[in-house]
């Protein structure tokens, strides 16, 4: 371990400095950003995909409300940009909050920053997430779902057991664009200086002035993060192919 961090000493004093390959310091905030950066991707994304199996289900309802609050929801935060979201909830929603004392008797608030990217992140990919399951729903003929309740099963049952599985098959290839687009979408809580991958790094080059290195890396990181991501749902998407449907 000492000859590989020498190693990347003796390239920093070449020209090409990746302290966190060699300096603990450096390598602990960095490391801690990038696990940050996976495990926001992983909440936002298993959030995001519920909300929008829930919000189509509430468009489909007989019942004039939830499809008023599904409407309403999909039109707000689907129309106004992610930035401005996570702003309004860190700094509008949290200060009608009550606030927590911790052991030295200051009063923190009640939720930290990264449960409000995560939170806001996860209502803004959700709004598209409603529409991209709408979409595939609306693709499955009214035959299977009247063929589901002629058998016994219940509206909830039948969308559960039958209607959901159906329509996720033909809007996978859209939901993949989505949840691609939300793991880039991560960085924006650098803007409430939640600690993920951008920025750790851009403390990195703030202190090192390593700019094009920590660019660099920022760019394969991501690449291999999203790579990850899409080669799981192609994966899925051929596990679950069906003839006419999603082909």
């Amino acid at each position: 371990m000492n000859g590989f961090a020498s190693f990347f000493q003796h390239l920093a004093a070449s020209g090409i400095d990746l302290p966190y390959l060699y300096d603990s310091f450096d390598a602990a905030r960095f490391w801690h950003g990038l696990l940050l950066t996976i495990e926001l991707s992983v909440v936002t994304i298993a959030a995001s995909t519920l909300i929008g199996i829930i919000g189509a289900w509430m468009q489909a309802s007989r019942v004039a409300v939830a499809r008023g609050i599904a409407n309403v929801y999909v039109e707000m935060f689907r129309n106004t940009p992610p930035l401005v979201q996570i702003y309004f909830f860190y700094f509008g929603m949290s200060t009608l909050l009550p606030t927590v004392q911790n052991a030295y008797g200051q009063h923190l608030p009640l939720l930290g920053g990264f449960a409000w990217a995560a939170l806001s992140l996860s209502l803004y990919a959700g709004s598209f997430s409603v529409e991209i399951f709408r979409s595939g729903i609306e693709a499955i003929p009214n035959a299977t779902s009247e063929a589901a309740e002629s058998l016994g099963f219940t509206r909830i049952k039948a969308y559960q057991h039958i209607i959901l599985p159906l329509a996720i098959r033909i809007c996978l290839p859209a939901l993949t664009n989505n949840l691609v687009n939300l793991i880039k979408t991560t960085t924006l809580a650098y803007a409430i200086a939640v600690p993920e991958l951008l920025y750790v790094s851009g403390q990195i080059w703030s202190d090192r002035g390593n700019v094009p290195e920590m660019m660099v890396t920022l760019l394969v990181i991501y690449l291999v993060l999203v790579g990850i991501l899409v080669a799981f749902m192609r994966g899925l998407e051929r596990a679950l192919k069906k003839p006419g449907l999603g082909t």
